[in-house]
């Protein structure tokens, strides 16, 4: 583990789960930031003003450890994170499972280098539908926390990222 790696700790879940309580059986945090940058789609977990829950699959990039992804401010998650900004995600997967949860800013612009490289990632991923950060803005979710674990439920671990 390099030292700008978020320091891992076990995940907390009853004892039935048998999560590994030691770093031997922790999921690298590699494999992690690997799993979200190829990934193809992030399910956007996000809270109604009315409580209930509302979730939905988006494009996003992975770039320095936050997720970036584009949409309209008028659509349900939109309006879900004006009023609470609060959100969760996760990578589609049963058996390799990586689970976001922070904050999303809604970011009227970013610098220019920033927008480039979140462009550059986005189209070599999905090769269209680039969003502008730069100029339009784009929504980026930094998360407070990381958990991962395998299906089989023998790696598994969570970083605190802030």
């Amino acid at each position: 583990m390099t030292t700008d790696e978020p320091r891992a700790r076990p995940l907390r879940a009853p004892s039935v789960y048998k999560f590994p309580s030691g770093t031997d059986g922790f999921v690298p945090w590699s494999h992690v930031e690997k799993r979200l940058f190829e990934a193809t789609n992030y399910w956007l977990a996000t809270v109604r003003p009315d409580g209930q829950p509302h979730v939905t699959p988006l494009w996003g990039v992975w770039v320095e450890r936050a997720l970036y992804f584009d949409g309209l401010p008028t659509t349900r998650w939109g309006r879900n994170l004006a009023a609470n900004p609060r959100a969760t995600a996760h990578l589609e997967s049963a058996d390799d499972v990586v689970i976001l949860t922070g904050e999303v800013e809604d970011l009227e612009q970013t610098s220019a280098e920033l927008g480039e490289r979140i462009t550059l990632a986005w189209s070599a991923k999905y090769g269209r539908l680039e969003p502008e950060p730069a100029t339009q803005g784009i929504f980026r979710l930094r998360p407070r926390t990381v958990r991962a674990f395998t299906g089989s439920l023998d790696r598994g671990c969570a970083w605190q990222l802030v």
